[in-house]
C-alpha cells in the first residue's frame, strides 16, 4: 500500500491491501476493506465497515459513513459526503449465472455532492457537482449540479447551495442563507455568480 504521510490512520481491524493508495490525513476505521487498485485522496474519513473496490477513485476530503460499499466504476470527486448505508450498483442487469464483470458501468459523483442515508445510486449515472440526494432516494438518471433530489424514483424538488442550504429564487437569483453566496437560475441549470 502507498501511504502519503504519517498522519494517516488505519484501524487495526481494517484491511488495506498492498497496492492501494491512501492520501495524507485519511482515516480508515473499524472493519473496512480497501482493495489493491483503489485510490483514496487526502483527509478522507471511511467509517466502520466501508468497502472500496479495485479501480475506485475517491478525491480529497470525502466523508464516507458506515456500511457503504464503493464498487468498481465509482468515481467520487473532492468533498463528497456518502451517508450511512447508501448503495452503489455497478451492473445494470445482474444475474447470478451470467458473468458481467466486463460490463461494469462508471458512476461519477461530482465535487461537493451529498448522498443521504440509504439512498441507492443505479450505475452509469452522473451526479452533478453539489447535487443533494435525500435519504432513501433511488437515482437512476443523471442529476444536474446543485439539484435537490428525493423519492423513488428520484425527482427534483429544488436547488441546494454549496453550503448545503435550500435556494429560493426570485427573478432567477438566490442568496444562500448560510454563506451569502449568490446563484443564478438559467432555464433548468444553476450556477454560482
Amino acid at each position: 500500500m502507498s501511504i502519503s504521510a504519517t498522519n494517516t490512520y488505519i484501524h487495526p481491524s481494517a484491511y488495506v491491501d498492498e497496492g492501494a493508495s491512501i492520501g495524507a490525513g485519511t482515516k480508515i476505521w473499524h472493519f473496512c476493506h480497501v482493495m489493491p487498485k483503489a485510490i483514496i485522496g487526502e483527509n478522507c474519513s471511511l467509517g466502520q465497515n466501508v468497502f472500496v473496490a479495485d479501480q475506485v477513485t475517491i478525491g480529497n476530503n470525502a466523508k464516507i459513513q458506515n456500511n457503504v460499499s464503493l464498487y468498481t466504476g465509482v468515481v467520487c470527486e473532492d468533498d463528497v459526503f456518502l451517508g450511512p448505508s447508501m448503495v452503489f450498483t455497478n451492473v445494470y442487469n445482474p444475474r447470478s449465472a451470467v458473468n458481467r464483470k466486463g460490463e461494469y458501468l462508471q458512476t461519477l459523483v461530482g465535487k461537493g455532492c451529498t448522498i443521504g442515508a440509504n439512498a441507492t445510486i443505479v450505475c452509469g449515472v452522473t451526479l452533478g457537482h453539489y447535487a443533494f440526494i435525500g435519504a432513501g432516494t433511488v437515482v437512476n438518471k443523471n442529476v444536474n449540479p446543485y439539484a435537490l433530489m428525493v423519492g423513488v424514483p428520484a425527482r427534483q424538488i429544488g436547488w441546494m447551495s454549496e453550503h448545503g442550504e435550500r435556494l429560493h429564487f426570485e427573478n432567477d437569483e438566490a442568496i444562500c442563507p448560510g454563506s451569502g453566496e449568490r446563484y443564478r437560475l438559467i432555464v433548468d441549470r444553476v450556477e454560482k455568480i
